[in-house]
């Protein structure tokens, strides 16, 4: 391909920031109850039918069949002020206050515990997500564009308590993965126009992989848990075209093979909850992210070829979070937490692409007992990330320089029923 082409691709990365500022593109968002504590001890709290994603080690805690049902409403504020170019364009000219997108992550799932030993559940929800957007004649379009990514994880885990105090748990997931990536050409020397498509990128892929749970029960009041889940390797297999023409290394429109593949990152999660007495207990995690897999990007176009390769030099991140139950009434029990995700982006690697930052969560929510063993979750938690300044340098070597800003709002809405 032509270098001119190849500059293009290769200074845009196909995954950037997620709406709900997980680390990279991670989401935390599995469901509303463990929202209002800031997913505080979620391989440990036995809450709801959505243990199946967090530790289904914990479905024997739930009696009977239940279902619960999810909705988090993401409202995200990333934003970008330019602090100077090297090729004579303002530094206003790359100034957006807002290139995420608001987004909805559903959730669902169903327990059922058949005996005393062995329980079943199942679930479909996201652990991988993001979405970001640029005016099509971005000045620097070559770097910006569109970019988004959607996973749906459909899983499935069985139970097994080894006695009153272990119990362990298998799970194999199937995840559909689908991506797009669009690069304008921006600002440019070749007498084209800036919202010109220079890469388009689409494509898809299913993958599989495993998780196990394991809970320990200390005594009626105090209780530990592990999850473990593996990685899934996706290759987002679909077709490639370029609105240039074919002698500056375009294909005219013409869409022609390309896929890409990437590793979603193992995950680890280390948790306890502890009841201090009848109305309140603590819970906290530590969540580990193998996020050292995902190293570099390279994409295959028409043929055997690669067509470029980015470094992007990720490492291991964790999460740590604090969170408590109180309950109020008969009716109610309040939540609240906090959290501190790291960010695992190089700090000499980062874009707009990836405006990755370490961020703090601050949540809050409540439980509601409706009539006929059925509940309500609310929640709601405010992200703020840390400000970040850097310089991208694009293939023609100009230097775009910004200032970032990351914060979100999540607000969460889940029905459990126990049959």
């Amino acid at each position: 391909m032509n270098k001119v082409l190849l500059g293009l691709i290769a200074s845009g990365a196909i995954l950037s920031s997620s709406q709900a500022l997980a680390a990279a593109f991670q989401l935390a968002e599995q469901n509303v109850s463990g929202l209002g504590r800031a997913y505080a001890g979620e391989a440990s709290a036995a809450d709801d039918a959505s243990v199946v994603a967090r530790n289904p080690a914990l479905m024997g805690k739930l009696s009977g069949t239940q279902l619960s049902v999810a909705a988090m409403y993401v409202q995200p504020d990333v934003s970008l002020t330019g602090t100077g170019t090297s090729n004579g364009i303002p530094a206003s000219a790359l100034n957006d206050n807002s290139i995420a997108p608001s987004a909805i992550i559903p959730a669902i799932y169903a327990t059922h515990k058949y005996n005393d030993q062995w329980s079943i559940g199942a679930g479909i929800y996201s652990q991988f997500g993001l979405s970001t957007e640029f005016d099509e004649d971005y000045v620097a379009g070559q770097i910006a564009g569109e970019t988004e990514i959607v996973t749906v994880n459909a899983g499935i885990s069985a139970s097994y308590q080894m006695d009153e105090q272990w119990s362990v748990a298998l799970g194999i997931n199937h995840v559909y993965a689908d991506a797009k990536i669009i690069r304008n050409l921006g600002a440019n020397n070749l007498g084209q126009l800036a919202s010109l498509e220079a890469v388009h990128l689409e494509g898809d892929d299913t993958g599989f992989g495993w998780n196990v749970g394991v809970a320990y029960q200390i005594d009626e009041n105090n209780r530990l848990g592990f999850h473990y889940r593996s990685e899934t390797d996706i290759t987002f297999d679909g077709h490639f075209r370029s609105a240039l023409p074919p002698e500056i290394g375009g294909t005219g429109n013409a869409s022609v093979p390309g896929y890409v593949d990437i590793t979603l990152p193992a995950i680890a999660e280390i948790s306890g909850s502890h009841k201090l007495n009848s109305a309140t207990s603590v819970h906290y995690s530590v969540l580990w992210t193998g996020w050292s897999s995902f190293d570099e990007l390279e994409a295959i176009i028409g043929t055997s070829q690669s067509a470029f390769t980015k470094e992007e030099n990720f490492s291991n991140s964790l999460r740590f979070s604090v969170g408590a139950d109180y309950q109020l009434n008969e009716s109610v029990k309040l939540r609240a937490g906090m959290a501190y995700d790291e960010s695992p982006a190089d700090e000499n690697h980062l874009s707009i692409s990836i405006p990755d930052t370490d961020r703090t969560w601050y949540s809050f929510g409540a439980e509601y007992t409706l009539p006929n063993q059925a509940t309500l979750d609310f929640g709601i938690s405010l992200l703020r990330g840390k400000t970040q300044n850097f310089i991208e340098t694009d293939k023609a070597q100009s230097k775009w320089g910004f200032r970032s800003k990351g914060h979100a709002m999540i607000f969460g809405l889940q029905y459990n029923h126990k049959f």
